[in-house]
């Protein structure tokens, strides 16, 4: 079956064409749902080889778990999510009970961008450190939750999900950590060119 075909399905329907030997419907998907599993993944652990290996093993568990999937339970997004975070919290407390410390993001090289001028793309750069480095000063259930929230997109009946607690729950780790986040970054608002005006 040619993916053009497939396009509008959802994504239970290609799981389960998946499952029943369907490799264009596996291909589309992976398409679909790896990117945001890396972008989660990214924003959790501040290292770019360490989420490239959970978003592949996060797919890799959607794919072992295609022949017994039921759509009534979950939404195929939702799992991935769930199954993403999860493998970054494994990979954090890991890292922690070591003694470790997380990949410095400035060490992650930026890919070349033919787009804007230089000085904007400077000032998109320093923005986006300064964001990374703030999300990742957050408490972990506190980043979590504003990663879903307000860089991902989920509704907070979706993050009450995956992160296993209530809506009332996200809502407060939410807004504790958009105060946290609005501290970290005021005194940098000029810098960063942000103006009053």
């Amino acid at each position: 079956m040619p993916l053009d075909a497939l396009e509008d399905a959802s994504d239970a329907e290609l799981l389960r064409l998946y499952a029943e030997g369907a490799p264009e419907a596996a291909r589309l998907l992976t398409r679909r749902l790896t990117p945001m599993a890396l972008r989660v993944a990214v924003r959790l652990l501040n290292d770019m080889a360490e989420a490239e290996d959970v978003a592949q093993d996060a797919m890799l568990r959607l794919w072992k778990a295609a022949p017994g999937w039921r759509a009534d339970e979950a939404k195929v997004s939702t799992w991935l999510y769930t199954v993403t975070r999860n493998l970054c919290m494994d990979r954090i407390r890991r890292v922690k009970t070591r003694g470790g410390a997380a990949v410095d993001i400035d060490a992650i090289a930026e890919p070349a961008d033919p787009g804007p001028a230089a000085d904007v793309r400077l000032t998109e750069a320093a923005r986006n450190t300064a964001l990374a480095d703030a999300l990742a000063d957050l408490p972990d259930r506190q980043r979590e939750a504003v990663t879903l929230r307000h860089l991902e997109g989920l509704s907070n009946p979706e993050i009450a999900e995956i992160m296993d607690i209530s809506t009332e729950a996200v809502e407060s780790l939410t807004a504790r950590g958009k105060r946290n986040l609005a501290t970290a970054l005021a005194a940098r608002r000029n810098d960063l060119g942000y103006s009053d005006e």
